[in-house]
């Protein structure tokens, strides 16, 4: 059985000491390090630190943990969470039609190699349920009308005690006062011929103008139409003989792609939001 392990996370104003105080709140207590990972933007004046740690004597407890961590927060000024590495952040899947970002997502967590556990999914329409239900999730049919499904998204979030919501190709925009309730803990995963190919079709129109590289944005959803932070992007280079067909098969593959890095990424709490853009310890 592999060792039990913590993951101590922080983001707080630059200064000198942070990764000494750190450590050496850990070593007293018999902590040892597996992964350290820190930076500083200079610009922002903040700094950014994750770290991975378990026991070489007896086994920490959690609570107790944090309870002792905390006058050192406050005393630097931490931004900070503690948690075992067996507590999986859970997250409340939403989708409309298309299958390829779930199917994979649900591939991975079925494996055990998604790092979160999901809590179900939620849709405006019944297309994926049979594909939910056969991985033994939940599935729910939102109502009609934008108020109501928005409504029922985070009472079903609520409900699931879902840290995230991660939208797998839902076809439809959220409003400003739901992208701040849910501000930092929204996923949303697109195509990357934004700005330049809004609205439908938008690999015929790339294909129109004859593209060669084609790519996805998973990112934080804000009241900013598909221009909140981003966590991960990929492209694939394509060339003339490409057809639209071609491209769309592409398109959906490095969407899946993208979007697991990211949950994977959020799960392993590897990701901080720093303003506009974000910190992802890889």
């Amino acid at each position: 059985m592999t060792a039990p392990s913590w993951i101590l996370t922080l983001d707080c104003a630059d200064r000198p000491g942070i990764v000494a105080a750190v450590s050496g709140f850990l070593a007293v207590r018999g902590g040892f390090i597996l992964d350290s990972q820190q930076y500083a933007d200079l610009d922002a004046g903040r700094f950014f630190m994750r770290v991975e740690f378990n026991a070489s004597r007896e086994p920490f407890d959690t609570a107790t943990l944090r309870r002792e961590f905390a006058p050192l927060g406050e005393e630097l000024g931490l931004r900070w969470a503690i948690a075992d590495t067996s507590e999986r952040p859970r997250v409340l899947i939403a989708v409309s039609k298309g299958s390829h970002c779930l199917n994979d997502l649900l591939h991975r967590w079925s494996t055990g190699s998604l790092g979160v556990e999901i809590a179900g999914v939620v849709s405006n329409h019944e297309t994926l349920r049979g594909l939910t239900e056969w991985h033994g999730l939940p599935f729910e049919l939102l109502p009609e009308g934008k108020e109501a499904q928005e409504a029922a998204i985070l009472a079903r979030v609520e409900a699931a005690g879902a840290d995230y919501l991660v939208l797998a190709r839902y076809m439809q925009i959220l409003s400003p006062d739901l992208a701040d309730r849910l501000a930092g803990r929204c996923v949303n995963i697109h195509h990357s011929f934004l700005p330049s190919f809004k609205g439908a079709r938008p690999y015929h129109r790339a294909h129109e103008r004859g593209v060669k590289l084609i790519g996805a944005t998973a990112h934080f959803v804000t009241s900013d139409l598909d221009e909140g932070p981003i966590i991960e992007q990929a492209v694939e280079r394509i060339d003339h003989r490409a057809t639209v067909e071609d491209m769309i098969r592409i398109g959906r593959d490095i969407e899946a792609q993208v979007l697991a890095r990211a949950v994977q990424w959020i799960g392993a709490r590897r990701v901080f939001l720093n303003g506009a853009r974000t910190i992802v310890f890889r």
